[in-house]
This record gives C-alpha cells, structure tokens and sequence, in this order.
C-alpha cells in the first residue's frame, strides 16, 4: 500500500476551498455562511461531482480518483498550475507502493566528475549544485563567494539556513518572500518523497526551531523554484539583483544547478565582477 497522506490531502483540499469566494466562483450567496471560502457541496457541483464523493476526497481518500476528476476539482478550487501538479503528486503518493517505488531516487550526496567539472568550468556565475533536500552538494568558486554566509556558519543547507541562521535575514533583504517560498517548495519535495526520514525530520526541525516556517508550513502554499530574480545583501559586496535558473541534471533528477547572473554593465554586473575579485582575494588568503 502507499504512504497513508490523508492529513495533507485533507489540510491542502480544505486550505484551498477556503481561499475560494462565492464571488470568484460565480455563485450567488445569500444569509450567514459559517464557512470561510466554498462549502464542500458548492466545490462538488463546480467539479461535477456528487456531494458524497468529494466529502471522500476532503477526508483524504484519493484511492483510484481519476486524472479527470483530479483535474475537474482543481478547477473548481481555481489551483494554478503548481498545486494542481502537487494535487495529483499526492493522489499518486497515496496509491500502490510498487509502483511509486520503481520511480523513486533517493537524495545524491556525491557528484559524478564530469559534474564538478562543468560546475568549476561556470567562472562568470555563481552556481550551487543542490538534491532536493536542498543540501548543497557542490559550489563553484563565485557560488561559495556569494553564499559565504551560509558557509561561513557551516551550514550547507540552505533551508536550515534561511530559517535557522540569524545572518539569513540581513543577506536576503526579501527575507520574507524568500522563505515563504521555501516553504512551498519543500512542501513540493515532501509530497514527491515522502518516505525519505531524513526529509521529514529536516521538517520537524524546522517546525519545532521556526515560528514563521510553522506558521507558514500550515498554510499549505506550494511554490516550483524554476527561475526568477533574488535580491542578496553581501557583507562584503553589498546588494545584488540576480537572476536565478534551476537545472536539473540529465540523468541525476535528484540534483539541480541553481546559477545566478546579472546584466553586464549594470549596478549587479559590476558587483559581480566585484564578488569574483574577493573571491579570488580570500582564496589567496587562505591558501597563505
């Protein structure tokens, strides 16, 4: 049998009922609701669905539910594409064991060769290379540079840093932007691994040792990091806008090279520029 998740799938299909307004639905409301958002008989005649059936649902049984019906509720509850790709990543944690286990890779923590050295080869960018514990595997020289407080406490994950290390705050000026969405992809990761022990109790400490990522972890947001902009405040080169891809390995699915970079001849292009100089500066040190 499959992981028994009913809690999350009950927590996740409540929490997204309950963003939904009769207005946003196109459902006419008259007198007192009790309920925040849709009830669980409006959401079901919007999917189509009998009131019975998808009560089932909300408990958490999403044994044998179908793509269709899966897709006819997220667009009842107005899911994006993100949380309808985590809804049917939990119909499928939920069902036979065999067939999530042939599918399943466990976290790299070792990095092929050839690997370390396309990451090394990377000298104009700061890039990490990450497993979806986001534990960072690897880091080329501008990657360490730039996530030196991160290293710098000794800290090589960047989840337990963001919510865990006090200088977090001061290098991400978007501190909470940041680590809501951290949040909604670790939330991500858990439904796609969720027998990894060693995930889960990166979760539990988080939730024990961060009011904020409790809070926000019971919110049930989901959030993909495939691309977009970060605003760092370096200790030694000041702020930096930076523009950030996730790319998965051909071959190691587990790991992703996250890389930075900014426009030449701008504010950031130069502190780039500035990041490699120190860096290269406290290698020298070091190696002194």
């Amino acid at each position: 049998m499959g992981t028994d998740n009913r809690g999350e799938v009950r927590a996740f299909l409540t929490s997204r009922r309950a963003k939904i307004s009769p207005d946003q639905a196109g459902i006419l409301s008259y007198g007192n609701r009790r309920v925040t958002g849709l009830r669980r008989g409006e959401v079901a005649v919007l999917a189509g669905v009998s009131v019975e059936y998808y009560t089932r649902l909300e408990r958490g049984n999403l044994a044998g539910v179908s793509e269709s019906v899966l897709d006819a509720v997220a667009r009842a509850l107005r899911l994006d594409e993100t949380e309808t790709a985590h809804l049917h990543q939990l119909a499928r944690a939920g069902g036979p064991q065999p067939a999530r286990a042939r599918g399943r890779r466990d976290a790299v923590t070792e990095i092929r060769p050839s690997v370390r050295r396309v990451l090394d080869a990377m000298t104009a960018v700061p890039a990490l290379l990450r497993n979806y514990r986001f534990e960072v595997v690897a880091a080329n020289a501008l990657g360490r540079a730039l996530y030196a407080p991160m290293f710098a406490g000794g800290q090589g994950n960047t989840m337990r840093f963001t919510f865990l290390d006090p200088r977090a705050q001061a290098f991400y000026p978007e501190w909470e932007s940041i680590a809501r969405s951290a949040v909604g992809a670790l939330r991500i990761v858990a439904a796609q691994h969720p027998d990894d022990q060693q995930l889960m109790n990166l979760i539990g400490e988080l939730s024990m040792r961060s009011d904020a990522f409790r809070t926000w972890w019971a919110a049930q947001d989901v959030f993909v990091h495939r691309n977009g902009t970060k605003r760092f405040r370096h200790p030694a080169i000041g702020e930096l806008e930076l523009a950030y891809e996730g790319l998965e390995l051909a071959g190691d699915g587990a790991l992703t090279i996250v890389a930075y970079s900014a426009e030449p001849g701008t504010p950031s292009g130069d502190g780039l520029e500035l990041l490699a100089s120190w860096a290269a500066t406290q290698e020298s040190v070091q190696a002194g």
